[in-house]
């Protein structure tokens, strides 16, 4: 016997086009467990998510075809929408490069990370943000183009410690590895808060990945305040 359908609160569906695992991961149960604060206990809207293997993302990444990366992120999408996604965000960075090139193409609504971040940082009348993540990240347009139409500066590390952090991101933290000598060395991308806490930082921290997450459940949630 097939059971009826479960009712649930008219939130708007949110999908997730995921990359890495442990970014992903993080943005999926900060929109579950911070749900249940706007739709109660053990409330949150739907969530489906979609990811190809993070290695054929990056035999584009490494071949500088920031269009057929994003070409990727829009078939997750297709797979997101058919299952009835209203709503999508891509909880990694790096990836938003790729999405600049495809976004309009996309037949529901992206939520943009550093869109997001600029935002927030604009409202907290931040002035000037460290950068870090992938060496793609750090060295590409993302948050630069972003930022500035906020008026906000960035700067980002040295050569040499781009390297570091990059390779700290693609060896351990995608692994969810989490080493305490790299606690010392980052923060900021989409996985690292997973390894160091804005109490860890001498500086304010803007997590992106859960900035995102906040950001998908305000939309999503958006219509039930009416």
């Amino acid at each position: 016997m097939i059971p009826e359908r479960i009712a649930v609160p008219a939130s708007k569906h949110i999908g997730i086009a995921a990359v890495s695992a442990e970014g992903a991961a993080l943005c999926y149960r900060t929109i579950c467990t911070e749900g249940a604060s706007i739709l109660g206990r053990h409330g949150h809207p739907q969530v489906s998510m979609h990811t190809f293997p993070l290695g054929e993302y990056m035999r584009f990444i490494e071949a500088d075809d920031w269009l057929e990366a994003g070409g990727l992120l829009m078939q997750s999408a297709t797979n997101l929408v058919d299952a009835g996604a209203e709503i999508l965000i891509c909880p990694d960075n790096t990836l938003h490069r790729g999405l600049d090139l495809v976004r309009d193409r996309s037949p529901v609504p992206w939520l943009h990370i550093a869109e997001e971040v600029a935002a927030l940082a604009a409202a907290w009348n931040f002035r000037r943000l460290g950068i870090l993540g992938t060496r793609y990240l750090m060295e590409g347009p993302v948050y630069p183009t972003k930022l500035a139409a906020k008026g906000i500066e960035h700067v980002i590390p040295e050569p040499p410690d781009r390297e570091a952090i990059n390779a700290i991101i693609f060896d351990e933290l995608v692994y969810g590895c989490f080493e305490d000598r790299s606690r010392t060395y980052v923060l900021g991308c989409t996985e690292i808060p997973l390894l160091v806490s804005e109490s860890d930082s001498p500086l304010p921290a803007l997590d992106s990945t859960r900035i995102l997450a906040r950001a998908a459940l305000r939309e999503a949630t958006r219509d039930l305040a009416s």
